[in-house]
């Protein structure tokens, strides 16, 4: 059986993430023209409320397989390796089950008593089958991964992404269309709140917001979908002759707890790490209602001409507007530690692979290796987002809202970084054996958040930016800790200013050049898609060049990347390497 390199891996599902991130803003982009701000409010609402539960389907169900297939195929325990997928299946259904459940029965309560908006209901029912699906499917994601086959699960994000944007962005498209014929004086969604008939313009976008969702559940769906169908037609590649030679598999109760050991630590760390979206949804809206009692005027000060005129003229959809503008910037933010979650996936077996050998060198290189390609990629990208904030902002949402979500991704941009180094060492941690540490950090991160939240969100002038800090707080303190501990507990002595310095270095470059070239062109008197474009491309040239000029970009990195060793003899020919 033909195994991956670890950057081989990561780079077939960073591929795949990335058109996974092009259809997901054709899905976005589109929907929050058709939904408006305070639709995206409701759309996120239940997203976010969903999301710890799927979290632990699609990441924590999966990386507790990963790392136990993994383990025994390093070890040629084959016959284990089938038992692992054999007994995670009905067990993590059972998960789904009981989550699916617990949503139902806890989402009126969450809509009516906590968050007080009662038309996220709908779309919130409309994700309830989406955990059983997803749980489905993880099964097949964590097998393959841990046998560092990641093409399943780059293809299965990719057809799950592709149904989301036909079914859902067709079914609120269909929803506002019709729901719209009664207002189409007024060209826009923001019609459908004038007049005598205001429940029943929310009851409208509520519904578009739920047949958005709808595609998501259909999505998860699909990938469960073909993971299945790719089992039975193409199977593992183990051949049955390593299986008679392998040592006989576990007894099913055996296999069961050690996979729920497992299980335990990396679903609630995992949890933990989506409870951030859950706090947000659930501080910032009460929060804001808070404000609109008491210092309003400061509040509207603040967005003076950037909040339109029909939800001024109704000012309890306000914290639901405010908080939708928040999860545009947090869609945006997202982006950053997207691109090295696939790192983190692929790297957790390769590691575990060196761990369960006792191989110390490999252990580091590959540590390294992950650190390295972790910092090349989400620097120059988190210090990009943060320099040329609001000129993406006004390209992608338009309207009066984009300084208002381009002043929350101020904050967000510089607490990508940290997210995005968070995601790949909390798999190390987890491939080490101590998948515990990240829950505790967590838990400690999560507190941290809380607090900044609760008080800045209550400050008018702060409102929503205050959980942009928030994040950014949470997710420094914890990448900090989780590299302490992982040192720590390897033994392994990283070094830090080689794996970082250069890449934050030249990621500081590429804000700037970036942000310079943004200040030229709107001189220039030239700006929206041009300009950001031709902005992104020098940042991206300085950073580069940058570099190539400091050497950052080692070649055992290089060579391990799919044509990486062409690349690499042409750049040492050139003296870049």
């Amino acid at each position: 059986m033909k195994k991956q390199s670890f950057l081989y891996g990561a780079f077939i599902l960073t591929a795949g993430m990335a058109v996974v991130k092009v259809i997901g803003a054709v899905f976005k982009i589109p929907l929050q023209h058709f939904i408006g701000e305070y639709g995206m409010g409701l759309f996120n609402v239940a997203y976010n409320f969903y999301g710890p539960v799927f979290s632990l389907a699609t990441a924590g169900f999966p990386v507790a397989v990963s790392r136990l297939v993994s383990e025994n195929a390093s070890l040629g325990r084959w016959n284990d390796v089938r038992q692992v997928k054999a007994v995670a299946g009905p067990l993590f259904l059972c998960f789904g089950i009981a989550g699916a459940v617990g949503m139902t029965m806890f989402a009126p309560v969450y809509c009516e008593r906590i968050i007080g908006t009662e038309h996220a209901i709908f779309p919130m029912l409309a994700l309830v089958p989406a955990i059983l699906f997803a749980c489905w499917g993880a099964t097949y994601r964590g097998y393959y991964e841990g046998l560092r086959n990641m093409g399943p699960t780059a293809v299965s994000e990719i057809i799950e992404a592709a149904v989301k944007l036909c079914l859902g962005l067709g079914l609120a498209y269909f929803v506002m269309n019709h729901g719209m014929a009664e207002y189409r004086k007024s060209g826009t969604v923001f019609g459908l709140l004038a007049g005598g008939e205001d429940q029943a313009g929310l009851l409208t976008l509520a519904f578009a917001a739920a047949g958005a969702v709808l595609g998501v559940t259909a999505g998860s769906l699909g990938a469960a979908l073909y993971l299945s169908v790719r089992w039975k037609i193409r199977g593992d590649g183990i051949d049955l002759r390593a299986r008679k030679q392998a040592p006989p598999a576990r007894r099913w109760g055996e296999t069961a707890k050690a996979l729920l050991k497992i299980t335990g630590p990396v679903a609630a760390g995992s949890i933990a790490m989506n409870a951030a979206g859950l706090i947000d949804a659930t501080f910032l809206q009460s929060r804001i209602a808070d404000i609109m009692e008491i210092a309003s005027g400061r509040l509207l000060a603040a967005y003076e001409g950037m909040i339109p005129a029909m939800y001024l003229e109704h000012p309890e959809t306000l914290p639901t507007f405010l908080y939708g503008c928040y999860t545009l910037a947090m869609t945006l933010y997202l982006l950053v530690p997207a691109l090295t979650q696939a790192i983190g996936m692929s790297a957790l077996p390769a590691v575990t692979e060196a761990w369960a050998r006792s191989d110390r060198p490999q252990l580091k290189e590959r540590m390294e290796s992950v650190l390295s390609v972790t910092a090349l990629v989400c620097f120059p990208a988190g210090l990009g987002l943060t320099a040329l904030a609001e000129p993406i902002a006004s390209l992608l949402y338009g309207g009066g809202s984009a300084p208002i979500i381009a002043g929350v991704l101020l904050t967000l941009g510089p607490a990508s970084l940290f997210a995005a180094v968070n995601t790949p060492v909390s798999s190390m941690l987890q491939a080490v054996g101590r998948a515990d540490l990240p829950v505790k950090l967590l838990a400690v991160a999560m507190a941290l958040k809380i607090g900044v939240n609760w008080f800045l969100c209550a400050i008018p002038e702060i409102n929503i930016r205050g959980a942009g800090v928030g994040t950014l707080v949470c997710y420094l303190f914890l990448a900090t800790a989780q590299l302490y501990c992982l040192r720590r507990v390897t033994g392994v002595r990283l070094t830090f200013r080689r794996l970082f310095l250069k890449p934050l270095l030249c990621g500081i470059l590429c804000g700037g050049g970036a942000w310079g070239a943004c200040s030229g062109m709107s001189a220039l008197g030239l700006g929206g898609g041009i300009a950001v474009g031709v902005s992104i491309g020098c940042g991206g040239a300085i950073y580069i060049f940058g570099l190539f000029l400091t050497r950052g970009i080692a070649k055992k990195d290089l060579i391990m990347l799919p044509k990486g060793q062409k690349i690499a003899k042409t750049l040492e020919k050139r003296g870049w390497m």
